[in-house]
């Protein structure tokens, strides 16, 4: 039995989480089937390692390209793939064999100014709805996803849709140490008390406002050491965040960073007193998770997927409110009971999530397209 995975967008937050975690976890679980794996060239050798029945597939064409729509069908026939997973919406349009797709989120549909042009709308509109249409399975990662899917999509079986929430990094549970810390303290220069974001540097992660409560925050008696510190791979976005920090007085205050190796991301969320997530969209918001996880104070947003995802294990605001933005920093900063309890819920929550349960629920879902059982070494370890 041959399984392929689209494994192009390994290196990616976000997506690239996903991807990593699920075929960690398969090649735990199935020593039986074969797992195709297309990556990208500089991904091969990595993925070589994992076991031996997973076997990287190089494909080089670009993602949300027309070439992926051809390039990725011919080399499933010429393997012989039985079944293609496709972690993201898109699947390609011409596949033939049976697909599973994950849809993370509806944000290009509920979000078009974000997107480059009005092509880029409907080319996410189409592929979505040919997924979702030409696809076994529909896997999401929350409720809320799921509800905007069948919102968009109301010609769906909603009993095709399946809810597999994602999970934690194993890498970011391990606290990396005093001397870890310190080292990321002398290479960033951190000192003293600092609210933390992490993420995607995505217009509707809400930075602009992030950065004028920050300001609201600092300008409070006793909180004139804070700094701000965000992480986020979208680099381009840095020099308008920082007008928005010169225009709010906090320029100096507000440190950008960049992407982070994970040891060094461990080590910030333990090092944050606050970590704050204002998304005016999620279709899960795993950042939140993994602060809570590390014993940090998380404040975030109050709706999408987020207070189902955080649970009462965080102070929830009105991310289209600087005050409640601002209020909500500043409560954590100063209610030390507050604090506690947020860091003693957040834990419990973040142990309730596993993606070693959730792994073993795609892997069902691959077994219930295809037609087959669930293999004895599946079964053993679930």
């Amino acid at each position: 039995m041959k399984i392929a995975i689209d494994a192009r967008k390994w290196r990616d937050y976000g997506i690239g989480t996903y991807v990593r975690n699920v075929v960690r976890h398969l090649a735990q679980i199935d020593r039986e089937t074969t797992y195709l794996l297309f990556c990208n060239p500089a991904d091969e050798s990595a993925l070589r390692d994992l076991a031996e029945n997973f076997v990287p597939v190089v494909d080089s064409s670009a993602g949300y390209s027309l070439r992926e729509h051809i390039s990725l069908p011919l080399k499933l026939r010429s393997l012989g793939a039985e079944l293609l997973h496709s972690p993201h919406y898109v699947r390609p349009l011409l596949c033939t064999i049976p697909s599973v797709v994950t849809i993370h989120d509806c944000i290009h549909l509920l979000f078009p100014q974000y997107l480059p042009n009005r092509m880029a709308f409907r080319y996410a509109r189409f592929v979505m709805g040919s997924a979702i249409r030409n696809s076994s399975i529909v896997f999401t990662v929350s409720e809320a996803s799921r509800a905007d899917i069948l919102r968009f999509y109301p010609s769906t079986d909603p009993a095709k849709v399946h809810v597999v929430p994602n999970a934690i990094d194993a890498e970011l549970l391990v606290d990396p140490g005093e001397a870890e810390r310190e080292r990321v303290r002398e290479r960033y220069q951190i000192r003293g008390r600092f609210v933390l974001f992490a993420g995607n540097v995505k217009p509707h992660k809400n930075l602009e406002r992030l950065i004028r409560a920050f300001a609201r925050v600092r300008c409070q008696e006793g909180n004139e050491d804070l700094r701000l510190v965000v992480i986020g791979d979208d680099v381009s976005r840095y020099a308008s965040l920082r007008r928005t920090a010169d225009e709010a007085g906090v320029r100096q205050e507000v440190r950008f960073f960049g992407f982070v190796p994970h040891e060094t991301l461990a080590a910030l969320y333990r090092m944050a007193t606050v970590f704050a997530f204002p998304s005016l969209y999620e279709g899960f918001g795993l950042p939140p998770l993994e602060a809570m996880a590390c014993g940090t104070p998380v404040v975030t947003s109050r709706i999408s997927s987020l207070p189902e995802v955080v649970g009462d294990g965080a102070l929830l605001v009105d991310p289209y409110n600087e005050d409640d933005i601002a209020q909500g920093i500043a409560r954590v900063l100063d209610d030390e009971d507050l604090r506690a309890r947020l860091v003693e819920r957040g834990l419990e929550r973040a142990a309730s999530y596993s993606w070693a349960r959730s792994v073993r629920q795609i892997h069902a879902g691959y077994m219930k397209a295809l037609g087959r059982t669930v293999p004895a070494t599946a079964e053993a370890t679930s």
